[in-house]
């Protein structure tokens, strides 16, 4: 397999705070575990490029585009919410992110590259089409799953987030699209605190509850996802990768381990090899344990490069 890595430099000014847990040393921890396993060197890296406003309006409404941009600060911090805060470099950071999928979605159909991760920050899945929330401003995979369906025809997209928290920006922008499969697993009941129930025909909600371990976890993907997926036949694969359901993460109650997220990572590239040519985009939401954050990754990509996943001795 060829993994394509995409990220920026610039993604880590955008800051929250000191004590913020969406922070830059999310992406640092990364990449120093990822190069000195020597996986990030296994990869093709590149930079991204930053989204334009014409790629960010297929999925946001113009008066939330122009809210955040009069928002954006010539110094200091300020509050979106309780909990999502713009610094100058916020907006350039976010465009970063949405850009790095949208570059990801230009590989795989290119065929440059089989499958992508993008390291990526600010994370996306809780932007609604005119809310920022939840450390989200622009819905990246959002952003590229429109991308995808405008530049290059995808008629069947499916999005599988497995982040600790439910993709609630991701249902509200899609709800109802028939083109679009959103699978997504949370603990519940748990923040976002809405979009909770299946009422979509298009939405697969998969609630899990505190303390599920992978075993559990994996049983119900299977009966779950497999067969929704298996139906849809999506001729792209798009993921939402969350490392907070990781038992070590201080965020969530959830007891999932880096296999589960390697298991889950392969089930996703088996979908895309068998119905759309292998192409596969992934995009880092959650995860806030630096440590079981970066390893959760390494299992990722490990599965993304076809590589056995090996505990260490």
């Amino acid at each position: 397999m060829i993994t394509a890595y995409l990220t920026h430099p610039d993604c880590l000014l955008h800051h929250m705070g000191p004590d913020h847990p969406e922070n830059p040393q999310r992406l640092e921890a990364i990449r120093a575990r990822l190069s000195l396993s020597g996986l990030l060197q296994q990869t093709m890296q590149a930079d991204a490029k930053e989204a334009d406003e014409a790629s960010l309006g297929r999925v946001h409404a113009k008066r939330h585009l122009n809210a955040l941009t009069k928002c954006l600060p010539d110094e200091g911090i300020v509050p979106l919410d309780n909990d999502t805060f713009m610094n100058p470099d916020s907006l350039k950071a976010a465009r970063l992110a949405a850009g790095a999928v949208i570059k990801g979605i230009d590989q795989v159909f290119k065929r440059q590259a089989d499958n992508v991760f993008c390291a990526i920050r600010p994370p996306g899945h809780h932007a609604e089409a005119a809310e920022a929330m939840g450390f989200c401003f622009y819905n990246n995979i959002a952003v590229g799953a429109a991308y995808a369906k405008e530049r290059y025809g995808a008629q069947r997209i499916a999005v599988l987030d497995f982040d600790v928290h439910q993709c609630n920006g991701t249902i509200d922008i899609f709800k109802n699209d028939p083109s679009v499969l959103i699978c997504t697993s949370f603990q519940y009941p748990f923040y976002p605190w809405r979009y909770l129930r299946s009422e979509w025909q298009n939405v697969v909600n998969t609630p899990l509850e505190v303390g599920t371990e992978g075993p559990e976890f994996r049983r119900l993907i299977e009966n779950q996802w497999l067969p929704a997926l298996h139906r849809f036949k999506p001729d792209l694969v798009l993921i939402s990768a969350g490392f907070d359901a990781h038992r070590d993460d201080p965020m969530g109650d959830i007891c999932l381990t880096d296999e589960d997220f390697y298991w889950i990572t392969h089930m996703a590239m088996e979908i895309a090899t068998l119905y759309a040519d292998n192409r596969l985009v992934s995009s880092l939401e959650g995860g806030y344990n630096p440590t079981s954050l970066a390893s959760g990754v390494e299992a990722h990509l490990k599965a993304l490069l076809g590589l056995p996943y090996a505990v260490a001795s």
